[in-house]
């Protein structure tokens, strides 16, 4: 945990009591820890977890023992696409 002491304009102030308390929080330190989970990917991306990775890595070693690595043509991309 990292403590932060912060300086906030009146606009700043005024949306983390919003958020406080539409998520009924108990603080402001809250407060900002919910707006950063809620608009904090748009600027950094989160870390997989571990079990993600294990899942995505599992998804595609299934895919390839089905298909192998075959790959598509336009013209089949089309037809299941419905533009063909």
């Amino acid at each position: 945990m990292v403590y932060a002491r912060i300086t906030l304009n009146d606009y700043a102030n005024k949306v983390l009591n919003v958020v406080k308390a539409k998520f009924s929080l108990n603080d402001k330190s809250e407060a900002i820890n919910k707006f950063v989970e809620m608009y904090g990917e748009e600027v950094v991306e989160k870390e997989a977890n571990d079990e993600y990775v294990k899942k995505v890595i599992k998804m595609t070693d299934e895919h390839i023992k089905k298909y192998g690595y075959r790959k598509m043509n336009l013209k089949e991309l089309d037809k299941i696409s419905g533009l063909n």
